[in-house]
């Protein structure tokens, strides 16, 4: 009987022992094809030999160094890589251990920065429903995925929340998409002013959602009206790219896409691939500069912050990203993946939209495609297909709750960037399958 504690306390995982390529195999000596990446982390893939190689020669040097001590080289070059590939000014870094701890250090830097210029009473963040930021307290106080939040809601700070942007759900009949946009933008003014401007911190964002509504993109504009705001009341602006930052859309990262720039942007996942524990916040020089200037401090810390061997690992990838134009493999996979998707789901009864940028994919299910109504939740459609999926040798990563937090079901695709088209289409037809095994014969049970 194992003695870690479970995500599921009664169905305990079977046991990877062995991956490389795109394939994971357990302890059986069953393979899987992995074509979520785990959680959009796995953008190499597994084993890829470079970054081992680079790996190997950081322990060999200096496996760890705390970093209210030291700094190292390898944590300095990782900086440099990130601030030389990132746009405009955004040329500060700090690494920390994975996305959720981003998240919270990108939450304090904001409010310190507040801090450092007078103005103590800004402590509100604004964020969306149906959003996703980390598991952490800070976190999961931004974040609206309301499955997550709800045990732990005593916990968490109060956060104003607006609409997500989510067309395929909440564009009205007949609406364009441009007005769609504009009332989407009155309610984050709307937002702001009832909040006080002059108490706000900032607003909080995915570029794309992620994990919670399953790869929904920004509509045209959307970002650019949010930056405009956040300029006019004068807030920063958090996009939260732990899942679709680092080439997952095809851009290194994903707000390069919305013609705009964050003040504060927080990474994880493919930073490093899943090598190591890694995740980083990016800040606009002015934001660091304040605090230079100031106490001369920013007041945070973690145990394992600046990890070599992560950073090394971390630069590695990033180079090899750059090394083998992994950017436009991800544009020409990711136009592929959608076009077979379409192909072959495109007409299925239960498919009601296929969407996302690059290789992050998310296919929402439906009881009917007329009407978008969602599968009754106690079916836990999402999880039967997960199980389905497994069963045929697929990982895929679905989650319910993409309406509301209760109702809907979407399956998210974030295959690895070295994906060769063989094995989208192989993916593509294990998903099928799966999806015709757990739909049937409960496929007329909708709400």
């Amino acid at each position: 009987m194992s003695h870690l504690i479970h995500r599921d306390l009664r169905h305990p995982p079977p046991v990877a022992v062995h991956a490389a390529g795109i394939r994971i195999t357990d302890q059986a000596g069953r393979s899987y094809l992995d074509a979520s990446g785990g959680a959009a982390v796995s953008s190499l893939g597994h084993a890829h030999p470079d970054v081992l190689a680079a790996m190997h020669a950081q322990i060999d040097r200096n496996a760890y160094a705390h970093t209210s001590f030291f700094t190292s080289d390898a944590a300095e070059q990782l900086a440099a890589r990130l601030a030389a590939d990132a746009p405009g000014d955004l040329d500060q870094v700090y690494l920390v251990s994975g996305g959720s701890e981003a998240m919270e250090t990108a939450l304090k830097l904001a409010r310190q920065y507040w801090l450092e210029a007078g103005q103590p009473q800004r402590s509100v963040f604004i964020a969306r429903r149906q959003s996703y930021h980390g598991n952490t307290l800070g976190a999961l106080a931004v974040g609206g995925n309301a499955w997550r939040r709800q045990p732990f809601a005593p916990l968490l700070m109060e956060v104003p929340r607006v609409a997500p942007c989510y067309a395929y759900r909440d564009r009205a009949s007949g609406q364009s998409t441009d007005d769609y946009t504009a009332a989407l933008l009155r309610e984050l003014e709307q937002a702001i002013v009832a909040a006080g401007p002059q108490r706000v911190i900032g607003f909080v964002a995915e570029t794309v959602v992620g994990a919670t509504a399953g790869a929904v993109p920004p509509t045209p504009g959307y970002f650019r009206g949010v930056r405009k705001l956040c300029d006019q009341y004068g807030l920063l602006l958090i996009l939260d790219e732990v899942m679709c930052g680092m080439g997952r859309t095809g851009t290194l990262y994903a707000f390069e896409q919305e013609g705009v720039l964050p003040d504060l942007v927080v990474l994880g996942k493919g930073l490093g691939a899943g090598y190591q524990p890694i995740g980083a916040v990016l800040a606009r020089g002015p934001i660091v500069q304040r605090l230079r200037d100031g106490s001369g401090a920013f007041q945070h810390g973690h145990t394992y912050g600046g990890h070599p061997v992560a950073a090394a690992a971390a630069l590695a990838v990033q180079q090899l990203i750059q090394r083998d134009n992994l950017l436009g493999a991800v544009t020409a996979r990711g136009v592929a993946l959608r076009h077979m998707l379409r192909e072959v789901l495109g007409e299925h009864p239960h498919v009601g939209d296929i969407r996302g940028r690059g290789l992050l994919i998310g296919l929402e299910l439906v009881a009917d495609r007329a009407s978008k109504a969602p599968f009754d939740p106690e079916q836990q459609l999402h999880a039967k297909v997960k199980q389905a999926a497994m069963a045929r040798g697929l990982l895929i990563y679905p989650m319910g709750g993409t309406i509301d937090g209760r109702y809907g079901d979407h399956i998210l695709l974030a295959p690895p960037f070295i994906t060769t088209e063989a094995e989208l289409g192989e993916i593509v037809s294990r998903l099928a399958d799966s999806l015709a095994a757990a739909l049937n014969p409960a496929t007329a049970r909708g709400v």
